[in-house]
């Protein structure tokens, strides 16, 4: 007897059409709950970047209308020496951050992981995180002041010499770096905390019963395993350095002696003290181009698409 094909064809197409409608719904779905994230995007970032890169263009001092110039603002900026003053001194507090940030992170996140357990404390770590950069300038600038700082008063306490800190140019960038290195560092290390509960405790045993002290296995296992986190880390970290701004402007305004007047810092001053919109936006394009170009660096040497777990 033979069953005729659309008996047996029916039920098969049914449950492919429930089981189309249903992923076209949780598409629907998906797409509705990214939606917020994607005109957040739009409005925020896409259109002000479109903007800007066309406003980059432009001689505009913010009351007239903008004037359009070609390429006057970036030959302008090759040629301009205050921007690559700091630029030199952006590189450099992102030498002093940067590291530093990096190696006690990385030493606080195995103190947590094989001695600290405490909640308390892995909370503590992130506490300077969460307040913000104003702040944490403000505190510290009553704290390393000359004359009233407990800082410079525990120090004479000590025998050593008063410190000016902030008024010293040999000193200023890198008192910066020091605060953002004490605001950071804590959630860096939480950063890191997640990556090593991700490495299997079994690798480590191996390892022990191999007889690998714990030096080789910080540097063997623990440094290699950590690498998807440690790129995370340094691009993320490398991109907010470079954008310092608000601790220079409520320390020091770029003083002393232009000593801390970092690249995001000139960029503001010409936007809003010299009125110089199209040439800052220009340098922002600058800088723009310059992280992108950083971050692909770093993410093909350390081989970012690659992680040892796998």
């Amino acid at each position: 007897m033979t069953v005729p094909s659309d008996t047996l064809s029916t039920p098969v197409s049914a449950t492919r059409v429930r089981r189309v409608r249903r992923l076209s719904t949780e598409a629907v779905v998906g797409y509705l709950f990214i939606l917020p994230a994607v005109v957040g995007f739009l409005i925020f970032y896409l259109y002000p970047s479109v903007r800007g890169l066309m406003i980059s263009f432009t001689d505009w001092n913010l009351l007239s209308d903008p004037e359009s110039v070609g390429l006057a603002n970036y030959r302008e900026l090759l040629a301009d020496e205050k921007f690559w003053d700091a630029l030199g001194i952006t590189f450099k507090y992102v030498l002093w951050n940067i590291p530093l940030q990096t190696v006690l992170a990385i030493l606080m996140a195995v103190a947590m992981d094989r001695v600290v357990k405490s909640m308390f404390v892995k909370g503590l770590l992130i506490l300077p995180y969460l307040l913000s950069n104003v702040l944490v300038a403000l505190t510290f600038l009553w704290l390393l002041d000359p004359l009233l700082g407990v800082v410079n008063a525990g120090l004479e306490a000590l025998g050593i010499a008063r410190q000016p800190f902030f008024g010293a140019p040999e000193q200023a960038i890198e008192t910066i770096a020091g605060i953002n290195v004490w605001r950071h560092t804590g959630f860096n290390a939480l950063l890191f905390y997640a990556g090593l509960q991700a490495i299997p405790r079994t690798v480590f045993e191996a390892a022990r019963i191999d007889g690998a002290s714990a030096v080789q296995e910080f540097f063997r296992i623990t440094l290699p395993l950590l690498r998807p986190v440690t790129v995370f880390v340094l691009v993320t970290s490398l991109i907010g350095s470079f954008q310092i701004f608000d601790t220079v402007a409520v320390t020091t305004q770029g003083g002393p002696v232009d000593s801390t007047r970092v690249l995001v810092f000139y960029i503001y001053q010409n936007a809003f003290a010299f009125f110089k919109m199209g040439y800052a936006t220009a340098m922002s394009m600058a800088l723009f181009v310059l992280l992108v170009v950083f971050t692909l660096i770093q993410m093909r040497l350390f081989n970012a698409n690659h992680s040892d777990l796998e």
